[in-house]
């Protein structure tokens, strides 16, 4: 009898070749196999896989895989500095004050208004402040909507808050962020084509653009957590403690994380965030449904969505869209210090799971975890797609 002829492996089978891919949630094992040979190229490009995992921008401009800690480096125009993220898209400042979002994957750039300008003219030009974080939300992916709106919310160092309304590269509107009934912008968010933002713990505005890109009015639709507001475990009423609020679609529901973090010791250290770790998260549903007053609502799932929140920029992923993610978790990094502090973003990171409370480790246990690194970078999650 004769032996059965082996085949060479460039004649592997498309659908094998595919559950292959599905197993290999990180990007640069897929750039590997695609660089085989190239019936495997042709086969996998062809395959509907999910999202990879996505990447954290760290302070000296390389790009961490997470989880599995490999540091990657990607073409950016030199002297640009990243501010945020929206999906793939990188917010980037240049010299000049000039403003853009690029794709480092497909390099596509879209050019911006000039934001520190716009916020120069909105608090006026003998401010002695500057604007230390940015965060970029728009109503549709750019990647389908290039021409998208843009809203942008700027902080200062004086702690003061602006909103800037743009269709690129034009600036259509500015609102300073302490006008009544507003009494802190913290974060942004499109839902259903609407621009809503939370002002405080628990107070959700909603805004109203006329055709010009213009902010015609604005509201308070919930004024506070009310009853919901307690101080969750492990924290006790009288320890010092740290809130941050974050406002991100996910799943069809427009949802408030808070973020409670407190110190964890105290060193000698100058850096006033070193020891700071995030003891809990909570999150709520904005019920806008609710009469006759709308309200907040805890939730304890987030009905199997992965959700990636950074001050940043935020994204909630479903289960048919994810690699290996967990499901019902929010993965979170250090992204509260300041510039002038350390910004190493796995300082204070984790995963944490909405049904039992638990906060894991964000990176895996056999991951390296990169030494720190010197730079003015922003922590941001960025969303490589699934078809590199």
């Amino acid at each position: 009898m004769e032996a059965p002829q082996s085949r060479p492996w460039s004649d592997l089978q498309s659908e094998l070749l595919g559950l292959i891919l599905k197993r290999l949630p990180v990007l640069a094992d897929r750039v590997r196999l695609r660089a085989v040979c190239q019936p495997w190229r042709s086969n996998s490009l062809e395959q509907h896989l999910p999202l990879p995992f996505p990447w954290l921008t760290l302070p000296d401009g390389t790009f961490l895989n997470i989880p599995g800690g490999e540091i990657h480096r990607m073409p950016i125009p030199e002297g640009a500095c990243c501010q945020g993220s929206i999906d793939n898209w990188l917010f980037l400042t240049h010299n000049d004050d000039v403003c853009s979002l690029m794709n480092p994957f497909s390099n596509t750039t879209l050019e911006l208004p000039k934001l520190a300008r716009e916020w120069k003219r909105v608090i006026g030009p003998c401010s002695r402040f500057k604007p230390i974080f940015y965060k970029l939300v728009v109503p549709s992916p750019l990647d389908s909507s290039p021409n998208s709106l843009v809203a942008a919310l700027i902080m200062d160092d004086s702690n003061c808050r602006t909103l800037c309304i743009s269709q690129p590269p034009i600036a259509t509107d500015s609102l300073r962020g302490d006008r009544y009934p507003i009494t802190r912008l913290s974060d942004i968010a499109f839902f259903d084509g609407k621009l809503y933002a939370l002002s405080g713990v628990g107070q959700l505005l909603i805004f109203e653009l006329d055709d010009d890109l213009v902010i015609s009015s604005f509201e308070s639709i919930i004024d506070s957590l009310g009853d919901l507001s307690l101080v969750p475990q492990p924290l006790a009423p009288g320890d010092p403690f740290t809130i941050r609020e974050y406002l991100v679609e996910c799943g069809g529901r427009l949802l408030m994380v808070t973020r409670w973090i407190h110190r964890v010791n105290i060193s000698a250290s100058d850096d006033g965030f070193e020891d700071k770790r995030t003891a809990a998260l909570e999150v709520f549903e904005a019920d806008l449904q609710s009469s006759p007053r709308r309200r907040w609502r805890r939730v304890h799932d987030l009905g199997g969505h992965a959700l990636f929140l950074g001050q940043h920029g935020s994204k909630s992923l479903p289960p048919a869209e994810c690699s290996e993610y967990q499901e019902d978790c929010i993965y979170f990094m250090c992204d509260y210090p300041l510039p002038s502090s350390s910004a190493n973003p796995l300082r204070d990171s984790g995963v944490y799971n909405v049904r039992n409370g638990m906060i894991t480790p964000l990176m895996s246990e056999t991951a390296a975890v990169p030494l720190e690194r010197v730079g003015q970078w922003r922590p941001a999650w960025v969303f490589p797609s699934a078809a590199m």
